[in-house]
């Protein structure tokens, strides 16, 4: 199903009515180039381009149409018409140089860099005709039999290149820019090549197989079966060089005297169509993937549709520009309500996958398949789950996913989060299933450990609540944006109770304390209140015996035109007693009731506005 879906998509992109939109024909992959050599007629290297860009603190390439990357091990193996700087100029990496040297095995590198360039002047001259007598494909030998290396020293690019480590490729002088692989005398010959690739460096046994028709799995048609598929970029933790979903390299793996590819057979076409498709999903610019944590999501529906790009922004928001974020949100919330997605476009079938490492392949961490308009409702859902009345100085209702999770880890520090939580969030948003218990528990100790419960750790606390609560049917109510003060589920209470004594503390000392009970006591009063809360309620009186005028006045607002014990006793009113251990779950409604109480403290009675719900919502 998800290489079926995949393939769909190569399709679509293919007939594409913007030519910048289509994907690579079979034979040809986008690669990220990073230098041009252009040569005149005779095979001179006339000047370097330079096509590589910032991004971040590095430099990379430009994506070019070059022709599909060979499928290379620990092999001598050359790319067609283009490759590093090893198998173009035999220049050594300054790295492996390095290494060579302190192993005493320079030599061996150098005669090894010798073979690659010889291998990478053979693959152009196997081209057959008549590719290999195209005026660019002949610039291209001569200009390997003519000392490359030396031309480029005489330019005073070598040390450049050889410490880029990037791709290179050729172009002639005056030729509209168009690489020697994209002439076109040269690119039908690219897909001959791409096929022959596939029979290469096997046994007798396994060239049979491969080359005998098989039925295609994607297709259900006789085709000739891939024996290696295209490797998969882009998936974080994995190789940079690639790795695979579908993979068979031990003799443990195969089954019924098939190998490699001949268990799950994949025709070439469609080999090549699947993952053009998904390393166009995953490519660094792609507008149409979501990188949080470990895990790779992409998605994509089977009609185009404006959709596919806008959920990145929705949940990978920016937070640079969180007013465009407000803006994206509450246009989802018009749309659904307005009725958007109704008719042929919510029927439009829409795919999530959820892609993470696993040593040289690819693990699928989820795959979720829906309508458009069940897509997005279940991301208003999210948006309704984590919706939350704020402080004045938070601009974003909406907090975006990465955000949540940063408050979740000591100094925001993503790689602290544990494998696979990422993925299990997402697939939760997506099929409307209960968040991981895992979530609640980073949220519930970092509140305990940093004795605070801040704006995006509430949220988060509220959703997972909230959706256990929907999922186990039970009689307690949901958790609402704001203060419920009819909600007399204890642990709320509870903490309720405790932002009051905060409360109560602060103003006895005319607001300028450097630490409140919370410091000393929030970690016992939300695990083991029986222990604290006692005590806290004698602090209490000694705290309301320091008051002033002033003093009196802020709690009289505060509590709503209540005194201090009334408003207390109206907290405690639904305790039949303070239990003595809270479970997890019970830590995170202690955690939202001490929040909504606070923020209860600052905010109007009909203050509807300060929550996540967006105009129209309902």
């Amino acid at each position: 199903m998800i290489l079926q879906a995949l393939h769909a998509y190569y399709e679509r992109r293919c007939a594409d009515p913007d030519p910048a939109r289509r994907l690579a024909s079979f034979g040809l992959e986008r690669k990220e180039i990073g230098f041009v050599l252009e040569l005149d007629a005779t095979g001179a290297l006339k000047s370097v381009v330079d096509l590589r860009q910032p991004l971040g603190k590095r430099l990379v390439g430009t994506a070019l149409l070059v022709p599909q990357a060979a499928k290379k091990t620990s092999g001598i193996k050359a790319n067609l018409l283009w490759d590093n700087a090893e198998y173009v100029l035999a220049l050594p990496e300054p790295k492996k140089l390095e290494a060579a040297r302190a192993k005493g095995k320079e030599d061996e590198y150098r005669a090894r860099l010798i073979e690659m360039q010889q291998a990478f002047g053979q693959r152009i001259e196997a081209l057959p005709e008549p590719a290999r007598s195209d005026p660019g494909v002949q610039a291209v030998l001569n200009f390997l039999r003519q000392d490359p290396a030396a031309q480029l020293a005489r330019l005073g690019r070598s040390e450049d290149i050889a410490s880029a480590g990037a791709s290179l490729s050729f172009r002639l002088i005056d030729d509209d820019g168009r690489l020697v692989s994209q002439r076109p005398a040269v690119a039908p010959a690219v897909v001959a090549w791409a096929d022959e690739d596939e029979r290469e460096d096997t046994d007798a046994a396994a060239t049979e197989a491969s080359a005998a028709p098989g039925l295609c799995l994607i297709r259900g048609e006789a085709a000739p079966i891939a024996r290696l598929h295209t490797a998969i970029k882009g998936v974080w933790g994995a190789q940079s060089s690639g790795a695979n979903i579908v993979s068979f390299n031990l003799d443990a793996f195969n089954s019924y005297g098939k190998t490699q590819g001949g268990n799950a057979p994949v025709g070439v076409a469609a080999a090549f169509a699947y993952t053009t498709a998904l390393n166009t999903l995953l490519a660094r610019d792609s507008t149409q993937r979501l990188q949080v944590g470990d895990a790779s999501t992409v998605f994509w529906a089977q009609r185009a549709d404006r959709f596919e790009e806008d959920l990145t922004a929705l949940l990978g928001a920016d937070l640079d520009d969180p007013d465009a974020h407000v803006a994206q949100v509450g246009a989802l919330y018009d749309a659904i309500h307005s009725g958007a997605f109704d008719g042929a476009r919510g029927e439009n079938r829409f795919y999530v996958l959820g892609l993470a490492p696993n040593a040289a392949r690819i693990a699928v961490r989820f795959w979720h398949a829906a309508p458009l308009v069940e897509i997005a409702a279940r991301v208003r859902d999210w948006f309704d789950d984590l919706s939350l009345v704020r402080p004045a100085f938070e601009r974003d209702p909406f907090p975006a996913l990465k955000r949540l999770l940063r408050a979740l880890v000591l100094e925001g520090d993503l790689s602290r989060l544990p494998p696979g939580l990422c993925g299990d969030i997402l697939r939760a948003i997506f099929t409307g299933a209960p968040l991981p218990a895992m979530w609640l528990n980073l949220a519930v100790q970092r509140c305990r450990a940093e004795q605070a419960v801040p704006y995006a750790r509430a949220a988060a606390i509220k959703a997972c609540l909230n959706r256990s609560i929907r999922h186990a049917r039970s009689f307690e109510e949901v958790y609402t944006p704001m203060l419920d003060p009819a909600n007399a589920q204890p642990a709320y209470r509870l903490g309720r109770l405790f932002a009051v004594l905060e409360k109560i503390q602060e103003e006895s000392a005319g607001g300028s304390l450097n630490k409140t009970i919370r410091d000393r006591y929030y970690g016992a009063a939300s695990s083991t209140p029986a222990s604290v809360v006692p005590l806290l309620l004698k602090l209490k009186n000694h705290h309301l015996g320091k008051l002033d005028d002033r003093g009196q006045r802020m709690l009289y607002r505060a509590f709503q035109d209540h005194r201090p014990d009334d408003y207390i006793a109206e907290v405690l009113a639904a305790l039949d007693d303070i239990p003595a251990h809270l479970t997890l779950p019970e830590q995170g409604r202690f955690a939202l009731g001490y929040y909504h109480q606070r923020q209860a403290f600052f905010s109007k009675p009909d203050a509807a506005t300060d929550t996540a719900q967006p105009e129209g919502a309902a």
